[in-house]
């Protein structure tokens, strides 16, 4: 199968890379060109052009010519962009894979504040509420080109899969973590004093595993699936597992701890037999080696 990543030498996209190739599968990579991997097989093609700048609204006219069984889109952002490898890959493409996250949810607003209302109970299914305020991060955007201005999940899921040119397949990210990004665990550490919260995590290499099995598996297409742990420990119980950290706490301003952000990972278990390669203690023992700050 021929599978065009846009984006793809960030935190994720090499292990991603690196899978798809290990299974034979022939991948192109478009991106500036700034980064690169020794994570990604010598054989993978790269593509480098200024147009892969987020947002990506445009892409080369030779990419164009060719076509692809799949298009991955890790790095749409907003409306524009997802209407823009639409418009673009019409004809060319069977599928295409964007990645989302869970603070498309309703629960995500009451953790915030974004939201007023009730705690949303329970685990956060696909089918579970989504905000309803648009645009989370805009408050903190000092000009409409930052990201934090135009960053809007809900609307890259809603044009891609409103629209009937392509197959689209949505996949909703946990807090992923890994050598390279989040190596520290900031995100549990910086929350002990919080210790029956719930945040669903993803180490880096499952979450890449998850995301190449929906870019190539049949019954993925027009489906959305959370990505990320069977279970979400709670704070107190991932740090009875963690050496000590001299990490600072997080400044939490009004989030409401009481509001979990755990997912029901079932989906895509149940409907494309997705299992971690990498079990939850090897990922944080491979995360902290040589990364950890003692306490």
């Amino acid at each position: 199968m021929r599978v065009l990543i846009i984006g793809g030498t960030g935190f994720i996209g090499p292990y991603l890379a690196r899978q798809l190739r290990d299974a034979n599968h022939d991948v192109t990579l478009f991106h500036r060109g700034q980064h690169e991997s020794s994570l990604v097989p010598a054989d993978v093609r790269h593509v480098h052009n200024e147009f892969a700048s987020m947002p990506v609204l445009k892409f080369p006219t030779d990419l164009l010519r060719e076509s692809f069984e799949t298009v991955i889109h890790m790095i749409a952002m907003g409306q524009a962009d997802a209407r823009a490898v639409v418009d673009s890959f019409s004809g060319l493409t069977e599928r295409l894979v964007a990645l989302s996250s869970g603070d498309v949810y309703l629960a995500y607003g009451r953790f915030t504040g974004l939201e007023p209302g009730p705690v949303e109970d329970g685990l956060l299914t696909e089918d579970s509420s989504l905000r309803t305020v648009l645009y989370p991060y805009r408050a903190q955007a000092r000009t409409p080109d930052e990201l934090s201005y135009y960053y809007e999940k809900i609307l890259v899921e809603r044009e891609l899969l409103e629209q009937s040119k392509i197959d689209t397949t949505i996949l909703r990210l946990p807090k992923v973590y890994g050598p390279g990004n989040n190596a520290d665990l900031a995100t549990i550490y910086a929350y002990r004093n919080h210790s029956q919260w719930r945040w669903t995590h993803g180490y880096v290499e499952n979450v890449a595993t998850a995301i190449a099995l929906a870019a190539v598996h049949p019954r993925a297409a027009r489906r959305i699936y959370n990505l990320g742990e069977e279970y979400t420990p709670t704070i107190a119980e991932r740090l009875a597992s963690l050496p000590q950290s001299t990490i600072p706490l997080a400044e939490t301003g009004a989030f409401n701890f009481r509001q979990n952000i755990a997912y029901d990972t079932t989906r895509i278990r149940r409907e494309l037999g997705y299992r971690e390669p990498v079990s939850y203690e090897e990922g944080l023992a491979r995360t902290l080696r040589g990364t950890a700050h003692p306490g």
